[in-house]
């Protein structure tokens, strides 16, 4: 660790234009299968002589381990996000290859991550309470960044002429058919249950929401959920982990907080913690565009559906050789719990009569 904080000492000296650096304090976070994460303190000596310490945290890509996109992506989607009033960490400096990986330093908040914590500690009361109605907030926030801004030319996003849902579904329909080494037939279900369903339920649609109809080009965060926000007494303090943001639908990021694994066994829809109801109303009250409950909903069996492909995607890294993390290992067994969840939303009161697809199968 001592050959770390050197390095990142002599980094931050190059790239802030100090006369010193002394990194202290460092350790490794835990949580993170794709990345290392750690927290630190670097105490600047300027050139004009002031001394300041800044609580900064360092994320750094794992050899071996899949990877999203790339740090300077991130980190500019960071810098927009700040600037846009998105409460977020403030981004710090964008990394070099002097680490061995790409990486990339932010601001250190006091806070906390895991659910867990959230929903058992009597301290976060509150923070319960306020959760649903921030997480509202935050995500219509991040669903009005520009996406034609600078830099984000890199984003995954549907081809033109193409509906986001269909976009995203052939897509993970393509990752499933390479990964998987076993039948599946919940996902196979699931599939052919969303694309006869797709057209049907879909509200009408303009990529740039015109009036009357929903936008389905937004910056979508792709991993807005507990576990992703960081939270203190009094609810939240920063939207974490933009490695998976794309331009989509908004729904997409509206379900995925209220997929099952995401509640941590709260028994609320939004994250364990929240309402439907309450989420909704203040997502739209902060400018997000009017929410179809139905076409969440839909979206809500693609989000079971992509993290069971996300797990069967973490346990092809351990099994293929690529990483010898038992995290990823175990992430694998997972899948059976999306499979059991997608056909209890198949199933669900309304979910089949709705059309071509109900009951094909």
């Amino acid at each position: 660790m001592s050959d770390l904080s050197e390095q990142l000492a002599s980094f931050i000296r190059h790239a802030a234009g100090a006369r010193s650096v002394r990194v202290s304090q460092m350790r490794r976070l835990t949580g993170g299968a794709s990345r290392e994460t750690w927290s630190l303190d670097a105490t600047i000596e300027r050139g004009d002589g002031r001394t300041e310490t800044l609580p900064l945290i360092l994320q750094r890509d794992t050899r071996g381990a899949p990877k999203q996109m790339s740090r300077a992506l991130e980190f500019r989607l960071l810098q927009v996000a700040h600037e846009s009033g998105v409460p977020t960490p403030e981004p710090f400096l964008l990394g070099d290859a002097s680490l061995g990986g790409e990486f990339f330093l932010v601001q250190r908040l006091d806070g906390e991550t895991l659910p867990k914590r959230l929903m058992r500690d009597e301290q976060y009361a509150q923070a319960r309470r306020a959760l649903p109605a921030q997480l509202g907030r935050a995500l219509a926030q991040i669903h009005t960044m520009p996406i034609d801004a600078p830099g984000f030319d890199g984003l995954q996003r549907p081809p033109d002429g193409v509906p986001a849902a269909a976009w995203s579904i052939d897509r993970h329909e393509q990752i499933y058919r390479a990964i998987a080494l076993e039948p599946h037939p919940a996902f196979e279900l699931a599939f052919r249950w969303l694309k006869g369903r797709m057209a049907l339920t879909a509200p009408p649609a303009h990529p740039s929401g015109a009036a009357g109809a929903r936008p389905d080009r937004v910056l979508v965060h792709g991993d807005f959920r507990m576990g992703n926000v960081l939270f203190d007494a009094g609810g939240m303090r920063a939207v974490l982990d933009w490695e998976l943001a794309h331009i989509g639908d908004p729904a997409e990021d509206l379900a995925w907080v209220m997929v099952r694994s995401w509640r941590f066994g709260g028994g609320q829809p939004v994250g364990g913690i929240g309402t439907r109801e309450e989420f909704f109303a203040a997502y739209e009250a902060a400018g997000g565009a009017p929410v179809d409950a139905a076409w969440v909903r839909f979206w809500e069996v693609f989000g079971n559906l992509r993290w069971g492909i996300i797990c069967l995607s973490q346990a092809r890294t351990y099994l293929d050789g690529h990483s010898n993390s038992v995290e990823l290992a175990s992430i694998g067994r997972r899948t059976a719990e999306t499979e059991w969840e997608l056909l209890s939303l198949m199933d669900a009161p309304g979910a089949r009569s709705q059309g071509p697809g109900a009951n094909d199968a």
